[in-house]
């Protein structure tokens, strides 16, 4: 468990950070529209309504300012609120400054800051109030220990989102382009939307579960996987701790079937924020009570015994979305209404920080949580 304080509400602290996160957001939008040929991802630019932005990053500004406020009240340190209102300040002179239509010049890779800021701002409107006020683990803290490496692993995988897509995409277009797939995407596509959104999320979840089950029985595979499982505080942000390694190959992986169906844009689109959202909330901090959904949806208390220092829950739960592929495999673990009591990888010793940590699996091997040094032996 963390060391760190947890907050409390009526300090001022929460508002004071909730105003700079916001602040900090608004100017990045404004970033972005300074340079879209630079921040902002290709395949999103389309979608964007040029109005729809401006009063957007406006609600966020005014937001930023309501909890900037609050902190000045409520905190007897007021540099939160200050700190804010100069972001704001700054937000507003460069916003009242911007360009009049500017061109776009397409380049071979952009940085993602518009999906860094679009992912993170939505995700933490969702799952910061529900660990706030529904907690699994009431004296964890927002800012634990690890806090700060899971964020870089949040900002990285998503500031490159263009480049990690190409090389996700490439294993399937070179193996399976040009082969005669047409006929049998039409088919596909000509089935109606919900039964063909099921059957992606299918059979992506059975490619993923085999791509996460071989990354925990192979040793040398283990190591990059490790780092995903190093974390003792799961939240909404520790989710994206994952190695750049086992991040592309388990992406690339699930990524074929998609690419060999060739499913409706808009089941592919659907397809792609159902898989976000889920992987955000598996890890959650939250009580929420499924009911008997957890049988149907991996759920966090599912994916949170998949995390567990406990030997008896090691090699289970591998889903992403659904719980039965693993009862079919025996891989299911048996939780009833309980919870484990620890995440992690028990007393092994992982080195902390992202830089480290991306390099920790290339040079050693650290124990194996599962005391198993052979794959045969499992």
């Amino acid at each position: 468990m963390s060391e760190t304080k947890r907050l409390k509400i009526g300090e001022g602290k929460i508002s004071g950070y909730l105003s700079i996160f916001l602040a900090i957001v608004s100017l990045g939008f404004v970033i972005c529209a300074y340079f879209p040929d630079v921040f902002t991802t290709k395949d999103f630019r389309d979608i964007y309504n040029p109005q729809i932005v401006k009063w957007s990053i406006l609600a966020v500004l005014i937001l930023s300012f309501i909890f900037a406020f609050t902190s000045l009240i409520l905190s007897k340190k007021k540099r939160y609120g200050f700190i804010s209102t100069i972001i704001i300040a700054a937000t507003i002179l460069l916003g009242s400054a911007l360009p009049e239509g500017t061109g776009i010049q397409d380049k071979a890779f952009t940085i993602g800051l518009d999906w860094l800021l679009i992912d993170v701002l939505v995700s933490a409107i969702v799952f910061i109030p529900i660990e706030l006020f529904l907690p699994k683990r009431s004296n964890q803290s927002k800012f634990h220990s690890e806090w700060r490496t899971d964020l870089v692993y949040f900002i990285v995988s998503h500031l490159f989102i263009q480049m990690i897509g190409v090389i996700v995409q490439f294993p399937a277009m070179t193996m399976f382009k040009n082969i005669g797939l047409e006929g049998f995407q039409n088919t596909i596509q000509s089935i109606p939307f919900l039964p063909q959104l099921f059957v992606a999320l299918l059979v992506s979840d059975l490619f993923q579960y085999t791509a996460h089950y071989v990354f925990h029985k192979v040793p040398y595979l283990w190591r990059f996987h490790a780092v995903h499982h190093s974390t003792k505080n799961l939240d909404w942000l520790a989710g994206s701790r994952t190695h750049f390694f086992d991040l592309v190959v388990v992406r690339a992986m699930s990524f074929i079937p998609i690419y060999v169906c060739g499913f409706d844009s808009s089941v592919f689109f659907t397809y792609i924020v159902i898989v976000s959202f889920q992987a955000v909330l598996a890890h959650a901090n939250t009580r929420i009570n499924f009911g008997f959904l957890k049988y149907v949806f991996v759920t966090p208390q599912y994916h949170h015994w998949h995390h567990s220092d406990d030997p008896k829950a090691y090699d289970k739960n591998f889903a992403i979305h659904f719980p039965f592929i693993d009862m079919i495999f025996g891989t299911y673990y048996p939780m009833g209404n309980d919870w484990p009591e620890g995440t992690g990888l028990g007393d092994v010793k992982y080195p902390k920080g992202f830089a480290r940590q991306f390099v920790y699996p290339f040079v050693k091997n650290p124990q194996e949580h599962h005391n198993l040094k052979d794959p045969s032996e499992r």
